[in-house]
């Protein structure tokens, strides 16, 4: 008999924005370095069926899985965290829970009854738990519910998870709730109250935590612990603590610090226990850096951080691998009319980055941000729309092609080196309809993408609409652009490069998207290595 499947539920109180998604990765991290198999699910309140058409400052960067899903980014944190590929299996909304049922009603499954949210919209939240772990692999399966307790749109998953934790039994399901335990400055004191009202909460739903995780920004006192533990129905040894981080890969180790890894393991009765020395050897060469580099970050979302969040975390990844600190200084590409006003923008800057986006909003600053990487041998790395920019820069001022554009841009550009795919043009809808999930793509040897890959064929995410123009790809390549990576099957380009310069790629899809803390992705490592190198060699040494 296959041994029963584990659940841990992480839910939050109080406030949003806590970091659930951190403390069920970090979870997740804690009971995988024990050898276990483990998996994460993120079910969403909202009724949009994806983040795919939602604005980043709403919700933030829309992660892209291998499959081509458009997920909430905290899908991100749980693959850069246990190392898992995840499917669409992991992440699931209202809207796409309601668009099942709703369908399955319409073709006439269910013979005519009435359709409730218990049980039919609950059943099938309970299905999609379920459906990770089908056909099972995962000792272990992590549930986080976005949103807090008490909205109204998150109970049905409250019910769910209710019916799934009596049907599977004590010993094989956990509940973390994560909290706020504010500090009152006036008083000088750390406030219960809010918890004890967020678990009073739980407990109207028929839920009782197991376990209180206290976001604050002050170290929990023992009267404290033992007052939330008391009212919330808890062991003192349950009640932990979780202050703020130099690094979210932190939140692991402060975790094990106060055995919380292994107490879940306890009370699931899984005999075996967590080991955390890998990453405290990287969090030691991350607060121990013997360099330091200055990276121009050239996005449309300057002020929205995480907009970028898996390139943030991909510079974590790969400054620690060069042992060296990443400061990130964000550039409104806007502001960029002109040579001078790049010259201006990218002072003391070792490496330039420019990111995925839509629209022509700065487009021309891009351009010129990538002509100055040019001309100047300063590292540059271009991702999706960065790609793009570069390739208009290098028709415009090194093919002669003047006014070369993308479509995308400008309808009516005389030289269109970026055009809408054929695969596009046809397509009115918004959602779920660009180029999206992992495709693959062949390398050129002798270039800087086969010495960063080392290996000819790679698989990488993309989430595009317009690619370069093959019409223009032979004049291009005369005039020096080379053409690292293409993808065969549908003759695309996905990687160019420059041949006479230090460090100058940039790739059709998302590398971010597969950076991990266990290894940085080859394009961020090298990125980040050649900047050290031109920091070192810079004036501003």
């Amino acid at each position: 008999m296959a041994k029963q499947t584990k659940y841990i539920f992480v839910l939050g109180g109080v406030i949003s924005g806590l970091g659930k998604g951190i403390a069920a990765a970090s979870i997740g991290y804690l009971l995988k370095s024990a050898g276990l198999k483990v998996s994460i699910i993120k079910l969403d309140p909202y009724l949009n069926v994806d983040p795919g058409t939602m604005n980043p400052y709403q919700h933030g960067e829309v992660f892209v899985l291998d499959d081509g899903s458009e997920t909430d980014l905290d899908l991100g944190h749980y693959e850069r965290f246990i190392d898992v590929d995840m499917s669409k299996n992991n992440n699931a909304t209202t809207g796409q829970i309601y668009s099942t049922v709703l369908n399955r009603e319409r073709k006439g499954d269910y013979l005519g009854a009435t359709i409730q949210v218990i049980p039919h919209i609950t059943d099938e939240i309970i299905n999609r738990i379920r459906e990770v772990n089908k056909p099972r692999k995962y000792d272990v399966v992590i549930c986080e519910v976005g949103g807090t307790v008490g909205d109204i749109e998150s109970l049905p998953f409250l019910e769910a998870i209710r019916q799934l934790s009596l049907e599977v039994g004590y010993h094989n399901h956990v509940l973390v709730h994560v909290t706020l335990v504010p500090y009152i400055k006036a008083s000088e004191e750390l406030k219960t109250k809010p918890t004890q009202h967020s678990v009073m909460k739980l407990r109207e739903i028929g839920l009782t935590p197991d376990f209180i995780f206290c976001r604050t920004d002050r170290k929990l006192t023992k009267s404290v612990r033992d007052k939330l533990a008391l009212f919330c129905n808890v062991s003192p040894d349950h009640v932990i603590e979780g202050l703020d981080v130099p690094s979210i890969y932190e939140v692991p180790l402060v975790l094990h610090k106060q055995e919380m890894g292994q107490e879940i393991m306890d009370r699931m009765e899984l005999l075996s226990k967590p080991n955390i020395e890998y990453l405290e050897k990287f969090i030691h060469r991350f607060k121990n850096p013997t360099h330091e580099v200055n990276i121009a970050m050239c996005g449309k979302y300057t002020e929205l951080p995480d907009a970028y969040k898996s390139i943030l975390e991909a510079f974590v990844h790969s400054g620690v691998e060069n042992n060296a600190s990443v400061n990130v200084k964000w550039v409104n590409t806007e502001k960029i009319y002109n040579d001078a006003d790049a010259a201006k923008a990218f002072k003391n800057i070792d490496g330039i980055l420019i990111p995925g986006g839509f629209g022509s909003r700065g487009s021309e600053g891009k351009i010129l941000a990538s002509k100055f990487a040019r001309e100047n041998n300063v590292p540059f790395l271009g991702i999706c729309l960065g790609l793009q920019c570069a390739v208009i820069d290098f028709a415009r001022h090194v093919c002669g092609l003047d006014g070369a554009n993308s479509t995308e841009f400008n309808r009516r550009t005389k030289y269109p080196v970026i055009a809408l795919m054929e695969s596009q043009r046809a397509i009115k809808r918004k959602g779920g309809t660009m180029r999206l999930g992992a495709y693959d793509c062949e390398l050129k040897s002798g270039t800087k993408a086969y010495k960063a890959y080392h290996k000819k064929k790679i698989s990488e995410r993309h989430r595009h609409r317009w690619e370069v123009n093959n019409r223009y790809r032979t004049k291009l390549e005369k005039n020096g652009l080379v053409f690292s990576g293409v993808n065969t099957e549908l003759n695309l380009v996905e990687m160019i490069e420059l041949k006479n310069h230090p460090w100058f790629v940039a790739g059709q899809f998302h590398p971010e998207l597969k950076s991990r803390v266990s290894a940085a992705h080859p394009l961020f490592r090298d990125f980040v290595g050649s900047a050290v190198q031109y920091h070192l060699k810079s004036d501003h040494v």
